[in-house]
Protein backbone atom coordinates (compact mmCIF):
# COMPACT_ATOMS: atom_id res chain seq x y z
CA UNK A 1 0.00 0.00 0.00
CA UNK A 2 1.46 3.68 -0.92
CA UNK A 3 0.15 7.03 -0.20
CA UNK A 4 -0.94 9.18 2.16
CA UNK A 5 -3.78 9.77 4.11
CA UNK A 6 -4.21 13.05 6.74
CA UNK A 7 -0.19 12.35 6.27
CA UNK A 8 0.03 8.19 6.82
CA UNK A 9 1.47 6.17 4.70
CA UNK A 10 -0.11 2.96 3.51
CA UNK A 11 1.49 1.00 5.70
CA UNK A 12 0.82 2.97 8.69
CA UNK A 13 -3.20 2.95 7.73
CA UNK A 14 -2.73 -1.17 7.27
CA UNK A 15 -1.66 -1.43 10.63
CA UNK A 16 -4.23 0.95 12.60
CA UNK A 17 -6.87 -0.63 10.65
CA UNK A 18 -5.99 -4.02 11.30
CA UNK A 19 -5.22 -3.48 14.93
CA UNK A 20 -8.90 -1.64 14.94
CA UNK A 21 -10.39 -4.92 13.56
CA UNK A 22 -8.95 -6.49 16.58
CA UNK A 23 -9.76 -4.33 19.16
CA UNK A 24 -13.66 -4.34 17.88
CA UNK A 25 -13.64 -7.98 17.67
CA UNK A 26 -12.41 -8.20 21.10
CA UNK A 27 -15.32 -5.72 22.30
CA UNK A 28 -17.59 -7.39 20.82
CA UNK A 29 -16.60 -10.64 22.32
CA UNK A 30 -16.71 -8.69 25.77
CA UNK A 31 -19.87 -7.40 25.30
CA UNK A 32 -21.65 -10.71 24.86
CA UNK A 33 -19.95 -12.06 27.99
CA UNK A 34 -20.74 -9.51 29.71
CA UNK A 35 -24.84 -9.85 28.96
CA UNK A 36 -24.82 -13.44 29.38
CA UNK A 37 -23.29 -13.02 32.63
CA UNK A 38 -24.94 -9.97 33.86
CA UNK A 39 -28.81 -12.42 32.86
CA UNK A 40 -27.32 -15.27 34.93
CA UNK A 41 -26.59 -13.23 37.98
CA UNK A 42 -29.70 -11.08 37.77
CA UNK A 43 -32.62 -12.84 35.54
CA UNK A 44 -34.94 -9.79 37.17
CA UNK A 45 -33.25 -7.41 35.20
CA UNK A 46 -33.92 -9.13 31.95
CA UNK A 47 -31.67 -8.75 28.64
CA UNK A 48 -32.57 -5.14 27.25
CA UNK A 49 -31.08 -3.29 29.90
CA UNK A 50 -27.59 -5.12 29.69
CA UNK A 51 -27.93 -4.76 26.10
CA UNK A 52 -28.30 -1.29 26.46
CA UNK A 53 -25.22 -0.70 29.34
CA UNK A 54 -22.92 -2.91 27.17
CA UNK A 55 -23.90 -1.69 23.36
CA UNK A 56 -23.82 1.89 24.60
CA UNK A 57 -20.08 1.58 25.89
CA UNK A 58 -19.18 -0.43 22.86
CA UNK A 59 -20.14 2.29 20.74
CA UNK A 60 -18.27 4.72 21.81
CA UNK A 61 -15.07 2.91 22.54
CA UNK A 62 -15.10 2.41 19.01
CA UNK A 63 -14.67 5.95 18.13
CA UNK A 64 -12.37 6.98 20.87
CA UNK A 65 -10.32 3.86 19.92
CA UNK A 66 -8.45 7.06 17.51
CA UNK A 67 -6.86 8.51 20.87
CA UNK A 68 -4.76 5.51 21.57
CA UNK A 69 -4.23 5.20 17.70
CA UNK A 70 -3.31 8.52 17.55
CA UNK A 71 -0.67 8.34 20.43
CA UNK A 72 0.75 4.80 19.49
CA UNK A 73 1.36 6.06 15.75
CA UNK A 74 2.77 9.48 17.27
CA UNK A 75 4.90 6.65 19.42
CA UNK A 76 5.86 4.89 16.76
CA UNK A 77 7.16 8.08 14.43
CA UNK A 78 9.32 9.51 17.10
CA UNK A 79 10.46 7.22 19.25
CA UNK A 80 10.10 9.63 22.27
CA UNK A 81 11.78 8.79 25.57
CA UNK A 82 9.90 7.57 28.62
CA UNK A 83 9.44 11.03 29.95
CA UNK A 84 8.15 12.48 27.03
CA UNK A 85 5.99 10.37 26.38
CA UNK A 86 4.24 9.88 29.78
CA UNK A 87 2.52 12.77 30.14
CA UNK A 88 0.85 12.37 26.60
CA UNK A 89 -0.30 9.09 27.75
CA UNK A 90 -1.60 10.82 31.07
CA UNK A 91 -3.70 13.62 28.86
CA UNK A 92 -4.99 10.81 26.33
CA UNK A 93 -5.97 8.53 29.07
CA UNK A 94 -7.96 11.17 30.93
CA UNK A 95 -9.34 12.31 27.56
CA UNK A 96 -10.67 8.87 26.82
CA UNK A 97 -12.29 8.37 30.13
CA UNK A 98 -14.34 11.31 30.03
CA UNK A 99 -15.08 10.96 26.54
CA UNK A 100 -15.97 7.60 27.09
CA UNK A 101 -18.30 8.07 30.28
CA UNK A 102 -20.03 11.15 28.80
CA UNK A 103 -21.04 9.64 25.28
CA UNK A 104 -22.34 6.22 27.01
CA UNK A 105 -24.32 8.24 29.64
CA UNK A 106 -25.86 9.68 26.73
CA UNK A 107 -26.52 7.09 24.48
CA UNK A 108 -28.16 4.98 27.18
CA UNK A 109 -30.75 7.89 28.36
CA UNK A 110 -31.31 7.98 24.62
CA UNK A 111 -31.86 4.58 24.70
CA UNK A 112 -34.27 3.96 27.84
CA UNK A 113 -36.26 7.33 26.79
CA UNK A 114 -36.89 5.26 23.83
CA UNK A 115 -36.95 1.32 24.60
CA UNK A 116 -38.04 1.47 28.10
CA UNK A 117 -39.61 4.95 28.46
CA UNK A 118 -37.92 5.43 32.13
CA UNK A 119 -34.53 7.73 32.92
CA UNK A 120 -31.41 6.31 33.27
CA UNK A 121 -29.65 7.02 36.50
CA UNK A 122 -26.12 7.08 36.16
CA UNK A 123 -25.27 7.25 40.00
CA UNK A 124 -23.14 9.68 41.46
CA UNK A 125 -20.12 10.65 39.66
CA UNK A 126 -17.42 10.97 42.67
CA UNK A 127 -17.98 7.02 42.45
CA UNK A 128 -19.26 6.16 39.42
CA UNK A 129 -16.25 7.85 37.96
CA UNK A 130 -13.05 6.47 39.74
CA UNK A 131 -14.65 2.75 39.03
CA UNK A 132 -15.36 3.52 34.85
CA UNK A 133 -11.73 5.28 34.87
CA UNK A 134 -10.08 2.24 36.71
CA UNK A 135 -11.42 -0.05 33.50
CA UNK A 136 -10.62 2.55 31.10
CA UNK A 137 -6.87 2.94 32.10
CA UNK A 138 -6.59 -0.74 31.62
CA UNK A 139 -8.62 -0.30 28.16
CA UNK A 140 -6.31 2.33 27.00
CA UNK A 141 -2.97 0.18 27.77
CA UNK A 142 -4.30 -2.77 26.11
CA UNK A 143 -5.28 -0.40 22.62
CA UNK A 144 -2.55 1.61 22.96
CA UNK A 145 -0.33 -1.74 22.84
CA UNK A 146 -2.47 -3.06 20.19
CA UNK A 147 -1.70 -0.25 17.84
CA UNK A 148 1.95 -0.01 18.52
CA UNK A 149 2.47 -4.13 17.79
CA UNK A 150 0.37 -3.79 14.81
CA UNK A 151 2.36 -0.44 13.66
CA UNK A 152 5.89 -1.96 13.95
CA UNK A 153 4.76 -4.78 12.76
CA UNK A 154 3.82 -3.43 9.32
CA UNK A 155 7.17 -1.55 9.41
CA UNK A 156 9.27 -4.48 9.24
CA UNK A 157 6.98 -6.30 6.79
CA UNK A 158 7.51 -2.94 4.46
CA UNK A 159 11.12 -3.22 5.34
CA UNK A 160 10.98 -6.53 4.22
CA UNK A 161 9.26 -5.92 0.76
CA UNK A 162 11.84 -3.07 0.53
CA UNK A 163 14.74 -5.27 0.67
CA UNK A 164 13.52 -8.00 -1.90
CA UNK A 165 12.91 -5.25 -3.81
CA UNK A 166 16.22 -3.65 -3.81
CA UNK A 167 18.26 -6.86 -4.49
CA UNK A 168 16.47 -7.00 -8.29
CA UNK A 169 17.29 -3.24 -8.98
CA UNK A 170 20.19 -1.61 -10.55
CA UNK A 171 21.25 1.83 -9.67
CA UNK A 172 23.76 3.66 -12.62
CA UNK A 173 26.25 6.01 -10.75
CA UNK A 174 28.00 8.66 -13.16
CA UNK A 175 31.32 8.45 -12.02
CA UNK A 176 32.97 10.96 -14.61
CA UNK A 177 32.84 9.41 -18.10
CA UNK A 178 32.35 6.40 -16.62
CA UNK A 179 29.04 4.66 -15.92
CA UNK A 180 29.15 2.23 -12.75
CA UNK A 181 26.17 0.55 -12.33
CA UNK A 182 25.64 -1.53 -8.92
CA UNK A 183 22.95 -3.52 -7.25
CA UNK A 184 20.56 -1.10 -5.14
CA UNK A 185 21.40 -3.41 -1.79
CA UNK A 186 24.97 -2.97 -2.31
CA UNK A 187 25.15 0.63 -2.05
CA UNK A 188 25.72 1.41 2.52
CA UNK A 189 24.71 5.32 2.17
CA UNK A 190 25.56 8.43 -0.17
CA UNK A 191 27.04 11.64 1.29
CA UNK A 192 27.23 15.16 -0.06
CA UNK A 193 30.80 16.25 -1.20
CA UNK A 194 30.65 19.66 -2.01
CA UNK A 195 28.94 19.46 -5.82
CA UNK A 196 29.41 15.77 -6.06
CA UNK A 197 27.46 12.89 -3.98
CA UNK A 198 29.95 9.64 -2.72
CA UNK A 199 28.73 6.66 -2.63
CA UNK A 200 29.84 4.30 -0.27
CA UNK A 201 29.63 0.74 -1.48
CA UNK A 202 29.86 -2.93 -0.33
CA UNK A 203 32.82 -3.90 -1.40
CA UNK A 204 34.51 -0.55 -0.52
CA UNK A 205 34.47 1.73 -4.02
CA UNK A 206 33.79 4.91 -4.00
CA UNK A 207 32.89 6.33 -6.84
CA UNK A 208 31.37 10.33 -7.14
CA UNK A 209 28.26 11.70 -8.97
CA UNK A 210 28.01 14.81 -9.90
CA UNK A 211 24.65 15.54 -8.24
CA UNK A 212 23.21 17.34 -5.29
CA UNK A 213 22.47 15.10 -2.39
CA UNK A 214 18.63 16.55 -2.60
CA UNK A 215 18.07 15.49 -6.31
CA UNK A 216 19.59 11.88 -5.31
CA UNK A 217 17.22 11.40 -1.97
CA UNK A 218 14.25 11.87 -4.06
CA UNK A 219 15.23 8.93 -6.40
CA UNK A 220 16.31 6.96 -3.92
CA UNK A 221 13.25 7.47 -1.49
CA UNK A 222 11.66 5.00 -3.85
CA UNK A 223 13.80 2.18 -2.88
CA UNK A 224 13.52 2.94 0.89
CA UNK A 225 16.87 5.17 1.89
CA UNK A 226 16.23 8.35 4.15
CA UNK A 227 17.92 10.92 5.21
CA UNK A 228 19.85 10.47 8.36
CA UNK A 229 21.73 13.81 8.39
CA UNK A 230 21.78 16.96 6.04
CA UNK A 231 24.70 15.20 4.32
CA UNK A 232 23.79 11.45 4.27
CA UNK A 233 21.44 9.35 3.01
CA UNK A 234 21.43 5.73 4.58
CA UNK A 235 20.04 2.31 3.14
CA UNK A 236 18.04 0.57 5.88
CA UNK A 237 18.52 -2.38 4.81
CA UNK A 238 22.22 -2.30 5.46
CA UNK A 239 22.15 -1.47 8.94
CA UNK A 240 23.68 -3.35 11.51
CA UNK A 241 23.50 -1.36 14.84
CA UNK A 242 22.86 1.76 16.07
CA UNK A 243 24.51 3.75 18.80
CA UNK A 244 23.45 6.57 20.87
CA UNK A 245 26.01 9.58 20.59
CA UNK A 246 24.11 11.89 23.51
CA UNK A 247 21.59 14.86 23.08
CA UNK A 248 19.60 12.98 21.02
CA UNK A 249 21.74 11.92 18.08
CA UNK A 250 23.06 8.44 16.97
CA UNK A 251 26.28 6.76 14.76
CA UNK A 252 24.54 4.40 12.35
CA UNK A 253 26.43 1.15 11.58
CA UNK A 254 26.63 -0.10 8.33
CA UNK A 255 29.49 -3.03 8.72
CA UNK A 256 33.02 -0.91 8.53
CA UNK A 257 31.08 2.38 7.86
CA UNK A 258 29.57 4.77 9.78
CA UNK A 259 26.80 7.43 9.11
CA UNK A 260 25.73 10.52 11.64
CA UNK A 261 21.92 10.31 12.40
CA UNK A 262 20.78 14.19 13.62
CA UNK A 263 18.03 14.56 16.23
CA UNK A 264 16.41 16.62 13.61
CA UNK A 265 15.62 13.68 11.89
CA UNK A 266 12.92 11.63 14.33
CA UNK A 267 11.41 9.71 11.31
CA UNK A 268 14.58 8.35 10.54
CA UNK A 269 15.77 6.73 13.62
CA UNK A 270 11.59 5.41 13.91
CA UNK A 271 12.25 3.96 10.28
CA UNK A 272 15.51 2.47 10.77
CA UNK A 273 14.44 0.97 14.65
CA UNK A 274 11.62 -0.97 12.83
Amino acid sequence: MSGALFGMSGEERQGLWRAWLLGVSLIACICIVNVLTIRHDAPRLGTLPPAIWEASSALVTMVIFAIPAAVALWTTRTSPRWWKAAPVHMVAVVTYSVLHVTGFVALRKLAYLALLHEPYQFGPLSTEFPYEFRKDLMAYGLASIIYYLSLRQSGRQAAELARSASAMVHFDIRDGARLVRVPVSEILAVRSAGNYAEFLLEDGRRPLMRSSLGALETRLNEHGFVRTHRSWLVNPVRVTGLRPEGSGDYAVELGEVQAPLSRRFPQALTALRG
